[in-house]
């Protein structure tokens, strides 16, 4: 009988612990568990509900990946919160140094140890900027020169975006940060609030929103100006979640509206609605990650809510362990 090795001209590893960044095909025996697995692609999209955060909250922001992300800011019973939660992929742990203002209907960017938070409101509005380092937020004593909640950024802690958000009507405001100070920028093309977005500095998508019915636009931003996409949403919404990139995005959860559970995947041109749609229907939610691995958490379904929920996107990658029967 023909070796692993005769077959594909390598060995399978011996490891202690699952790889963490294993490539798709990769082959392995955990010593600890006593399992062969390898790594295979999800073939449909899904849903799987995972470890409530500590603090239930709506309008909140977050920022990183699926298995390192941040979440902070937002309203929780009786009014705006500070309070910041680190997620690891599995659970939610508190960091004991809250966001300098707290509030709600901010906006956010970066990753997990290098976030941004801006705009939102205490109330007041505020166009307050902080920056997290993994431990603490620092205010930039710069903020956002228009003032404004409801908005959307994306980016990266030294070269974010923040575009549309309520004065309180809704504004199509850009602005670029540096790292040091906000510049601003083109409008958006429609002007919105409670809207989605992700993506980087230079190539940006904004999606669905409102002011006052809901919206299905869909911008693309270039690093100077915004253009129409001539794809729509199927589902008009406004305080839907987002994540992914200019050409590969998940918007998912909304009112529409009725509170919805719908989630839709980008290609670049136009929208399709994925079979799988959220296990908890809600609206202003954060949203992270990417079209294939993202994360919902928080948001509200009637009542304010800490459910958390891990998107697997078809295409993603997969440990399986191999079982002989």
């Amino acid at each position: 009988m023909a070796e692993y090795k005769g077959i594909k001209g390598f060995k399978v590893q011996y490891l202690s612990a699952d790889p963490s960044d294993p490539n798709i095909g990769q082959t392995w025996y955990n010593s600890t568990s006593k399992d062969l697995k390898y790594t295979g692609v999800t073939t449909a999209d899904a849903w799987a509900t995972g470890n409530n955060m500590n603090t239930a909250r709506s309008v909140l922001a977050g920022a990183g990946t699926q298995t390192a992300a941040l979440g902070f800011g937002g309203n929780a019973a009786p009014g705006s919160t500070g309070a910041t939660e680190e997620y690891d992929g599995t659970s939610w742990t508190n960091n004991p140094t809250g966001l300098n203002t707290a509030r709600g209907s901010l906006a956010g960017a970066g990753t997990q140890t290098a976030g941004l938070a801006f705009g939102g409101t205490g109330p007041p509005f505020t166009g307050a900027t902080e920056e997290y380092n993994g431990a603490t937020w620092t205010s930039n004593p710069t903020g956002l020169n228009t003032v404004r909640r409801q908005l959307a950024g994306c980016g990266i802690q030294t070269a974010a975006l923040a575009f549309g958000g309520d004065l309180p009507t809704a504004t199509a405001a850009t602005e670029e940060y540096d790292g040091n100070s906000w510049a601003n920028s083109n409008n958006m093309i429609t002007a919105r609030r409670q809207l989605a977005g992700c993506g980087i500095q230079t190539v940006a998508l904004a999606f669905g929103g409102g002011d006052p019915g809901v919206f299905s636009a869909t911008e693309e931003y270039n690093g100077t100006s915004w253009t129409t996409s001539p794809g729509s949403l199927n589902t008009a919404r406004q305080g839907l979640a987002g994540a992914g990139t200019q050409t590969a995005a998940v918007a998912f959860g909304g009112q529409t509206p009725a509170t919805t559970a719908a989630t839709e995947k980008y290609d670049g041109t136009s929208w399709t609605t994925s079979p799988a749609s959220l296990n908890t229907a809600r609206y202003e939610l954060g949203g992270i990650g990417t079209q294939i691995a993202a994360l919902g958490f928080g948001g509200n379904t009637g009542s304010i809510t800490n459910a958390t929920e891990e998107w697997l996107g078809a295409g993603a990658p997969t440990t399986k362990t191999i079982t002989v029967s």
